[in-house]
């Protein structure tokens, strides 16, 4: 399985379930604060149309202005173009078919704009497939639906490790090694990311590593256990995501 099968799996599930919701669910609030489980889809759907405009070099709305963070900047997109929930769950599988479609037949060498750096296409898909579970969270969790961790967080988690240097970066941090050991959620299978010899480490179940790296879950009530000097730090500012 590639990374764009394991995206386009994870998208199926969310379309499976959206497509069982009732209208008072669609405009229930969700797990993003302020937000319905509609305006959720609708940024979802905004995202996809600005990956197939990148990958068609056209540029993309997503970037913040000068006076924007990227949170604002995405709010503000929502509030321009919210409308029914029926024409925003057929937006966004028109577009998340189109962004799949986009990103396979690009050159996967070439770097894509995107929200604050330029990602090659199988990041980009990485990072779109880390952004549809997180908002699946959001959409699921509030209404009480089920959505079982999957072997596809190993994505995720590489992502998070990937993205640590950023991450510490934003706070005036130095780049640090940092070994992540991760339990599957198989319970028996074992995810390992960063040098075998890195002073510092974070280990424990991957479900609840990849919902720190989205903001789903604080450190404090994980259960992720943090060894050696910078792995407390490198936990709290764990994410998936630019900002």
């Amino acid at each position: 399985m590639t990374i764009f099968d394991d995206l386009v799996a994870e998208q199926d599930r969310l379309e499976e379930i959206l497509g069982l919701l009732s209208p008072a669910q669609w405009e229930s609030p969700s797990g993003a604060d302020g937000w319905t489980v509609a305006d959720v889809v609708l940024h979802l759907a905004q995202s996809e149309e600005g990956v197939v405009t990148s990958v068609n070099g056209a540029g993309h709305d997503l970037r913040p202005g000068p006076d924007d963070s990227v949170d604002a900047a995405m709010a503000r997109l929502v509030r321009e173009e919210r409308t029914s929930p029926s024409e925003v769950f057929g937006r966004w599988r028109e577009a998340r078919r189109a962004a799949v479609t986009a990103l396979r037949g690009a050159d996967p060498g070439r770097s894509l704009l995107w929200v604050e750096a330029p990602l090659k296409p199988a990041t980009l898909a990485t990072t779109r497939l880390a952004e549809h579970w997180a908002h699946g969270l959001d959409v699921t969790v509030p209404l009480g639906i089920d959505l079982p961790d999957t072997d596809r967080l190993r994505h995720i988690a590489w992502l998070a490790h990937r993205t640590l240097p950023y991450a510490l970066a934003l706070t005036g941090g130095q780049a640090q090694e940092v070994r992540c050991e991760l339990t599957a959620p198989n319970g028996r299978d074992m995810w390992r990311y960063g040098p075998d010899d890195a002073e510092s480490a974070i280990t424990g179940p991957a479900g609840a590593f990849c919902r720190v790296a989205a903001q789903r879950l604080s450190p404090g009530e994980s259960g992720l256990r943090t060894t050696g000097p910078h792995a407390d730090a490198a936990l709290k500012v764990l994410r998936t995501y630019a900002a």
